[in-house]
């Protein structure tokens, strides 16, 4: 048995080579054809393309990605030649609400917005949607909007108190919008670009809005948020994720209020849980007990915490700080992400 394994995703070599005799580690985008050619099992992150390039020919049979999202993945080949696929849905959902429940913290901080006066707008309302929510509850948001065709159309209800609300609704009422979708190409529900030209200017003009953005780069059209901005249609922007990852648009980047390397899902109790999956998913395969125990490392014994609310939430995660690496060191974008610091969800 061999697996092939990115060497960025944490705690999970020591579990593979129980698995299996033979463990290969190699950062996910030099992963090739070559080193899966005889593998049975491949473990990524966005970084690797799995598609008939990289394992046509191979002894692939399951491919397993350790994060919510799929886009790398051509799910289609993949099925069609016979190969299992799983993914980790939810598995950073709470790390993701932490990073737009602290990045809010700090608009109200350092940019005044009150937030018991503003509106707020969630644009998908799945796993990491509905941690927003409720992660940004305790901080007395007047008003918040929700919307999710796909699942609207499906008949299924909004959470409890709230109602499914038209993206229309959303550019007319909220100050802050928040988009946690897929990305998307096709209908029903395309989300490429979904915050394009017409969208910003469909916004209500004045004062501008706050965008935030962590679900994937294509969601948000850079240059017409950037536009947007420039016309003041748009006040502050939170880019997370980017169209060109891992390069970034320079412009953007110092314009953005908080800019980071798409870590919003990298607490480290997010790391866990995606590692925990993924191992589950590949005990399944092998009709293994899952038998692991994952635990993300403690914080420091010198950690002082808050007995403000707010302030302990930003002792445990500061975006500002992450903001200021990128700044600092853009073409560094993905050795950011590999060396990521330790950061709880928790005390």
């Amino acid at each position: 048995m061999k697996i092939v394994c990115d060497d960025k995703i944490p705690y999970i070599e020591p579990a593979l080579h129980e698995l299996a005799n033979e463990v290969v580690m190699k950062p996910g985008k030099d992963i090739t054809a070559d080193d899966v050619r005889d593998a049975h099992i491949l473990v990524v992150r966005t970084r690797t393309r799995c598609d008939e390039h990289l394992l046509s020919g191979s002894k692939v049979f399951l491919v397993a990605t350790a994060t919510i999202g799929y886009d790398h993945l051509d799910t289609e080949w993949i099925e069609k030649h016979g190969i299992a696929w799983a993914n980790c849905p939810g598995c950073n959902a709470t790390s993701v609400g932490q990073y737009v429940k602290c990045s809010l913290l700090q608009l109200k901080r350092q940019r005044g917005v009150d937030l018991q006066a503003s509106t707020l707008g969630i644009v998908g309302v799945g796993h990491v949607g509905s941690a927003v929510l409720e992660a940004v509850k305790p901080l007395g948001v007047k008003n918040i909007l929700l919307n999710d065709p796909p699942k609207e159309a499906t008949g299924k209800p909004a959470p409890e108190g709230y109602e499914w609300s038209p993206l229309s609704r959303i550019q007319a009422e909220a100050d802050i919008i928040t988009f946690h979708t897929p990305l998307t190409h096709t209908a029903p529900y395309p989300t490429l670009h979904l915050a394009d030209d017409a969208f910003f200017q469909a916004l209500r003009p004045s004062p501008g809005r706050i965008i935030i953005n962590a679900a994937r780069g294509g969601v948000v059209d850079e240059a017409a948020l950037l536009q947007a901005t420039n016309e003041g249609t748009v006040r502050e922007a939170v880019i997370d994720t980017w169209e060109g990852e891992p390069h970034v648009n320079n412009e953007l980047l110092q314009r953005a209020f908080i800019a980071t390397p798409h870590i919003a899902g990298y607490s480290a109790d997010g790391k866990a849980n995606a590692t925990r999956k993924t191992l589950q998913h590949i005990c399944m395969m092998l009709l293994r007990p899952m038998t692991f125990e994952i635990h993300p490392p403690a914080l420091p014994a010198d950690f002082q915490p808050s007995s403000d609310p707010e302030e302990l939430a930003l002792q445990l995660y500061d975006p500002l700080a992450d903001t200021l690496r990128l700044r600092t060191n853009p073409e560094a974008f993905e050795q950011l992400r590999g060396s990521y610091p330790l950061r709880r969800e928790f005390v």
